[in-house]
């Protein structure tokens, strides 16, 4: 799969809460941009594509929900307007990192964000992708089951072939400690590379290379080990001011930290 086009502006933007660095919430806004993929599948019209979904939005009866639970609405209400194609034939990519704290006003919180991933199974082709280090499901039972549900395809260190788009996917981020969701990096690197070996069309992360110029930080191994394989990588977890990059060997990488891409077919 490989891009051709993203529009820099976005054809929509959803309001919605995170904690501001001082204390307290600030209101900021979600941009859905639309872009264009050669390899998409015809089983499908489009990939939605989104991370670092760390804020809450006021869903209909003017509950805070996480904010993407709200997005999973907002995309079908804008399906009915047809801004954009119709959930049942859009696969969607998380990348991670979902949480937000219930008041929307700490920063760095972690929680369960199964919620999010059963918005967009319920409605949705299906929903792939990868824990953020901020991200929970459950207790490990619950946590099993979860993986278990029907259009839920949680990655770490495996792939799976959904409308014959091989997706595999690593979660987490390089760390040590007790904190959730981290390995050392070079456990980190091997899990990444043995995904590669499968020759995947998308690969997702949470923790993303840097994209081999000034502003677009990431880890510097990571790009080492992804340049030249040529899947499409998916990424958040810091954020770049522009959404795609392109590294020396070709691989595209797509930093979807607080943005959301809808990647439609060419």
């Amino acid at each position: 799969m490989r891009i051709v086009a993203i529009d820099p502006e976005p054809v929509h933007e959803l309001e919605y809460f995170d904690a501001a660095p001082r204390g307290g919430t600030q209101l900021r806004r979600l941009p859905l941009l639309r872009g264009v993929a050669e390899g998409i599948p015809p089983e499908l019209d489009a990939v939605l594509v989104c991370s670092d979904l760390q804020g809450r939005a006021r869903a209909g009866a003017g509950e805070l929900l996480l904010l993407g639970e709200v997005l999973a609405a907002e995309y079908a209400a804008l399906a009915e307007l047809e801004v954009v194609p119709a959930p049942a034939f859009t696969g969607v990519l998380l990348a991670g990192d979902l949480y937000a704290a219930p008041g929307a006003d700490k920063m760095g919180a972690t929680g369960d964000v199964r919620a999010v991933w059963r918005a967009f199974a319920g409605g949705f082709r299906w929903v792939a992708g990868v824990a953020g280090n901020h991200d929970l499901f459950g207790r490990p039972q619950e946590a099993d089951r979860f993986a278990r549900e029907p259009g839920v395809y949680l990655l770490d260190g495996r792939g799976v072939a959904l409308d014959g788009l091989r997706v595999a996917g690593v979660g987490g981020i390089c760390g040590s400690g007790s904190k959730p969701n981290r390995r050392a990096p070079e456990a980190f690197v091997a899990a990444v590379r043995q995904c590669l070996a499968a020759r995947p069309h998308v690969l997702v992360l949470h923790e993303g290379p840097d994209g081999g110029a000034p502003g677009l930080r990431g880890n510097a191994e990571l790009r080492a080990a992804l340049d030249g394989g040529r899947p499409l990588v998916i990424c958040g977890h810091v954020h770049w001011d522009r959404p795609l990059a392109t590294l020396p060997g070709g691989t595209q990488v797509l930093n979807a930290d607080a943005r959301v891409v809808v990647l439609e077919r060419a």
